[in-house]
Parts: structure tokens; sequence; C-alpha cells
């Protein structure tokens, strides 16, 4: 193999360009908030993920897709609970739990909550 030092100037550019571009164009496995943020409703919809009266989303099925959507989504969520208890003066507890109270009264019929420690399809 080649050192970098034996290839000539026009060699080491086009290594370095074919190296990045190769970089650029592999799949990115980890999903990012927006992503996460997209994948939502879907993942209400196919029983994935549900809300809870924490805040909080709660996986219903367990599957890679479920848990990083649940994880990335209640990071946000609790980034900015923490925001608004601060900005207000309250106990972060008690915007999550006007926060959760709010998204299962919102949550559509037939996706599931977390009542009484039992996933139910909300009616």
């Amino acid at each position: 193999m080649k050192s970098i030092h034996s290839l000539s100037g026009s060699k080491v550019l086009k290594t370095l360009f074919l190296s990045a571009v190769f970089a650029i164009s592999m799949p990115v496995f980890a999903m990012n908030l927006q992503q996460a943020m997209s994948a939502l409703p879907n993942a209400k919809t196919q029983g994935l993920v549900g809300e809870q009266l924490n805040g909080y989303l709660g996986v219903v099925q367990s599957s890679p897709e479920a848990e990083s959507i649940a994880k990335l989504i209640n990071d946000a969520r609790r980034a900015e609970y923490t925001r608004l208890a601060k900005e207000n003066n309250i106990a972060v507890a008690d915007v999550e739990a006007m926060a959760g109270q709010k998204a299962v009264e919102r949550t559509s019929r037939g996706h599931y909550i977390l009542l009484d420690g039992n996933w139910i399809q909300k009616r």
C-alpha cells in the first residue's frame, strides 16, 4: 500500500475527494429528532408508541424504531418541560403532568394511551 507521501498532489486530492464522497454517501443509521417527529404519526397509527399521563411517549410494541422515536422525542420534550418550568417558576413534574393530560386528551381514536399501567386504544 502506498503512503500518502508517495502519491502525487493530484492523486492525494483525488483520494481525499473519493473518501469524502464515500463517507457522505454512506447511509445514516441513527435517527435524528426531525426524522423521529416525521415518523411519529405513523408509529402511533401502527401502535408502536403511545402517550402517557407523565407527558412522555411510551413504547407499546418494542422495536428499534419505536425505541429511537420515543427516546429522541422524550429527550426534546424533557428539555422543553424544563425550560417551561424555569420560565414559569414551577416544578418540572407539574409541567409534565399538564402536558401529559393534554397529550392524552388530544390522542386520536385508535391510538394508544397508558392508563392504570395498561396500554389501551383510545375510543
